[in-house]
């Protein structure tokens, strides 16, 4: 038996970050990874540059049964400090759109970065070490593929069930349930929404084509690049939308969302009489994209110029291209889900400390947590600041 003050499980974001806090505060810490590798996530992320966090961070960017809970480890922890460090470390970075941040070269870096912090702290990292059972009568005991560990605090850190391929599974949720902890319900959050029927078909046949468009639902409304696949629609839009989309909702698109459309078509008949419409429009959206929506919506006008379109035509078809209606089927689920919506209810935990209120000393941060964000690194900050408070009590 082997003891430590704090056993941290999974090697991820959220849980090296609370590991070399509690060991920079003396703790004897030890990770607990079942892959080959810490870090599978951080390395993949951001193209494999590592959107690592945002500018624009505040509570309104994340999804929670309780929407107030995540706001103190934000502001304890906030993207300035996770900035300061990077800085530390001599990480060149640069700002993209939204004030989404990513390292110049690789991701590679963020991870070199977190376990020099580490290895500073004296943190002892296993890897290749699944937990076989856990006790938690006095303390905790867990016996692994690498023999039985002891601690007095317990951190769990093993994220969602988003991408298997890189260690999503549910194992933290099952252990929430072991201790009788409440879960809100799971399902898929920033994935691909798809589609069946002639609208997967209509979407197999725009596969590749990519535009700026507003994507609505009951619940959440974005403007970003979206993109036809040959399942469905993804994009950074769709991807915002799908956590808030319900399944079974329709989904609107605004494939023009900076414009007036209707004076845009009727300007088309003034400037360019004998044009057609799919021409003009063609200036404004991809041409494959056009010529489907004119068989879609205009088939029997496609060669009749505009000067002979009435105006209440062209309002109609503008009515179209701002509010076109989509069903979809589903999501493409776990497989290419960047996060896991739902999780740890928050009413189990202190958002001061991250600390179970039944059972001290067991601690649930990051994706596990019934906290999500939205796009654009605001996941990672939810890691680093979860993981950083649950490091300064463990």
């Amino acid at each position: 038996m082997q003891n430590y003050d704090v056993i941290v499980i999974g090697g991820g974001a959220a849980g090296l970050m609370c590991a070399l806090t509690a060991g920079q505060r003396g703790r004897r810490v030890l990770v607990l990874e079942r892959a080959n590798k810490v870090g599978k996530k951080i390395l993949m992320s951001g193209g494999g540059r590592c959107n690592f966090t945002n500018l624009q961070v505040t509570p309104e960017r994340f999804l929670s049964a309780n929407p107030h809970f995540c706001k103190s480890a934000l502001s304890r922890y906030t993207q300035h400090d996770f900035i300061a460090l990077v800085e530390k470390h001599g990480i060149a970075y640069h700002e993209k759109s939204s004030g989404q941040l990513f390292c110049d070269l690789s991701s590679k870096q963020i991870l070199a970065m977190l376990l020099d912090e580490c290895a500073r702290a004296g943190v002892d990292i296993r890897r290749n070490c699944a937990v076989v059972s856990l006790a938690g009568a006095d303390g905790f005991r867990l016996e692994t593929s690498q023999g039985a560990f002891a601690a007095g605090a317990l951190v769990v850190a093993s994220g969602g069930l988003s991408v298997p391929s890189l260690g999503g599974s549910d194992f933290g949720y099952t252990l929430a349930r072991q201790f009788g902890l409440r879960l809100q319900p799971l399902r898929a959050g920033l994935v691909p929404l798809t589609f069946s029927g002639a609208l997967g078909e209509l979407s197999a046949r725009l596969s590749g084509v990519s535009l700026r468009a507003r994507v609505r639902s009951a619940a959440g409304s974005f403007v970003d690049d979206i993109l036809f696949t040959h399942r469905g629609l993804s994009g950074p839009a769709v991807l915002q939308l799908s956590s808030y989309w319900q399944p079974g909702e329709p989904l609107q698109l605004d494939l023009l969302p900076d414009l007036a459309i209707a004076d845009l078509l009727i300007s088309f008949k003034q400037d360019r009489p004998r044009a057609v419409l799919r021409t003009q429009l063609a200036g404004y959206l991809p041409m494959k994209l056009v010529k489907e929506l004119e068989a879609l919506w205009w088939p029997d006008r496609a060669q009749t110029p505009l000067a002979e379109l009435p105006d209440k035509f062209l309002k109609d078809i503008a009515g179209h291209l701002g509010n076109w209606v989509l069903r979809p089927a589903g999501t493409e689920g776990y497989r290419t889900a960047e996060v896991t919506l739902g999780g740890v209810d928050t009413r189990e935990l202190s958002s001061q400390t991250m600390e179970c209120k039944t059972r001290p000393g067991l601690y649930f941060i990051g994706e596990v947590v019934d906290v999500t964000g939205h796009l654009g690194g605001f996941n990672f900050q939810w890691a680093w600041s979860s993981g950083w408070v649950a490091g300064q009590h463990a």
